[in-house]
C-alpha cells in the first residue's frame, strides 16, 4: 500500500468534495465512496482507549476500556442498519479477527476478581437476584450461591507503556486499512480522522497517512445547513440560532490542538471551487501524484457545479443572520474573489 488518504471537516464542511476528487485519481480504492469509518475517534473507539490506558488509568480502570472498546468495536461489525455500522459486510468479516488479535496484544493481565462495575445490576442480573431472594429466605440463608456479576470473565487489566500501545494500535489500524483497501495501492477513508485528533497522526501512522482537512465559511455552513439540509433531514449537528452558531462554532474550531505534522494538508473548500486549477496542483504534490496521474478530472467532483453551494448567504432573507456571523467568526471567513447570487434551492446534494 502507498497512500491512506483520509478526507476530513468540520461537520458540513465540505469534505465528501475531497473525497470524489481524489477518486478521480488512477488506483485509488473507494467502493463506499463518503462511507465515515469511525472506529477511531468514535466514542469507546481507539482514541479513548488510549486515553484511558495512557493518561486516565489506574489499578482497575483499564478493565472498563478495554471492555467498552471491544464492546463498541462489535456494535460497529454487528449492527447492520446503522449508518455507521455493519463493519461485517463494509471492511470484511476478518476485522472481528483483527480486533481480537489487538485486544490480546494490549491485555497483560487476566485474572479473577471483580470491582464496582462488575456488580452494577442490569435486567438479566436482577432476574437472577429476584429468583434467589426466597430460596434464602426459606433456607435461612444457609444455601449458598456464587455471586452475580455482569462478567463472568474476571479482570482484564493492562499497564501498558506507550511505545508498546502505539507500535500495536499501528499494526491494528494497517491491518484494518489492508482489509478496506482490497489490495489497491492507495485507499481513501472518508472521516477516518477528524481535525480533532490530527495531534495524534505521527503517533499511530508513517508517511503513507496523507490527510486533507476542509474549511468552509460558516456562513454557507450555517445557510445550507438551517435552510436546505433540516428539511431534507440531512442536518448537521450545529445549533440553528444564529448567535448559538456563532458561539458553538467558535468554541469547536478553538478546541483542535494544534498539529504541524507534515502528513496534514488544510484546504479551504471554497479554494477547490474557485482557485481549481492551482489548488488541485498543490493537492496533488501533497499526495505524491503526477498530473498523470488524475486520470478522469472532473467526473466525479466538478467546480462548475459546486460553485452552487457557494455564497449562499447573500440572498437578501438571510441579510440579518449573515451580518451577525461576519461579525463574531470574521476569522473564518473565505474572501471571494467575486459575488455571485445563488439560490439555496439550487444547491446540489453529492453521494
Amino acid at each position: 500500500m502507498k497512500r491512506i488518504i483520509v478526507p476530513t471537516g468540520y461537520m458540513g464542511s465540505g469534505s465528501s468534495a475531497v473525497t470524489d476528487l481524489i477518486s478521480e485519481f488512477k488506483d485509488c480504492q473507494n467502493e463506499h465512496k463518503s462511507y465515515e469509518y469511525v472506529l477511531l475517534h468514535c466514542p469507546n473507539g481507539l482514541f479513548d482507549l488510549e486515553d484511558k490506558l495512557l493518561i486516565g488509568n489506574n489499578a482497575i480502570r483499564s478493565d472498563e476500556a478495554i471492555r467498552s472498546f471491544e464492546i463498541q468495536m462489535n456494535k460497529l461489525y454487528n449492527k447492520k442498519f446503522w449508518w455507521v455500522g455493519n463493519y461485517e459486510k463494509i471492511i470484511g468479516p476478518n476485522f472481528k479477527n483483527i480486533t481480537d488479535k489487538f485486544i490480546s496484544n494490549i491485555e497483560q493481565f487476566k485474572f479473577y476478581g471483580y470491582w464496582y462495575m462488575h456488580e452494577e445490576v442490569d435486567t438479566k442480573m436482577f432476574l437472577k437476584l429476584l429468583l434467589r431472594k426466597p430460596l434464602k429466605i426459606l433456607t435461612f440463608n444457609k444455601v449458598k450461591f456464587n455471586k452475580i456479576l455482569k462478567y463472568k470473565d474476571g479482570m482484564r487489566i493492562s499497564f501498558i507503556k506507550p511505545d508498546e500501545f502505539y507500535k500495536f494500535s499501528h499494526e491494528y489500524i494497517y491491518s484494518v486499512v489492508k482489509e478496506i483497501g482490497k489490495g489497491k495501492d492507495n485507499v481513501i477513508i472518508d472521516q477516518f480522522l477528524l481535525p480533532f485528533n490530527l495531534h495524534r497522526v505521527d503517533n499511530y501512522f508513517d508517511d503513507k497517512l496523507k490527510v486533507i482537512a476542509v474549511e468552509r465559511d460558516p456562513r454557507d455552513v450555517f445557510i445550507i445547513n438551517k435552510y436546505i439540509w433540516q428539511e431534507k433531514q440531512i442536518c448537521v449537528p450545529v445549533p440553528l440560532d444564529v448567535h448559538e452558531f456563532c458561539k458553538f462554532y467558535k468554541n469547536m474550531r478553538e478546541s483542535e490542538l494544534p498539529t504541524d505534522s507534515n502528513k496534514v494538508y488544510r484546504v479551504k473548500f471554497e479554494d477547490l471551487v474557485y482557485n481549481y486549477d492551482e489548488e488541485i496542483e498543490k493537492i496533488t504534490k501533497f499526495l505524491g501524484f503526477t498530473k498523470k496521474d488524475h486520470i478522469n478530472k472532473r467526473t466525479r467532483f466538478n467546480p462548475d457545479i459546486s460553485i452552487k453551494n457557494t455564497q449562499l448567504f447573500r440572498k437578501e432573507e438571510y441579510i440579518e443572520e449573515t451580518k451577525i456571523i461576519e461579525k463574531e467568526l470574521k476569522k473564518y471567513l473565505y474572501d471571494f474573489p467575486y459575488e455571485i447570487n445563488n439560490d439555496v434551492k439550487k444547491t446540489v446534494e453529492f453521494e
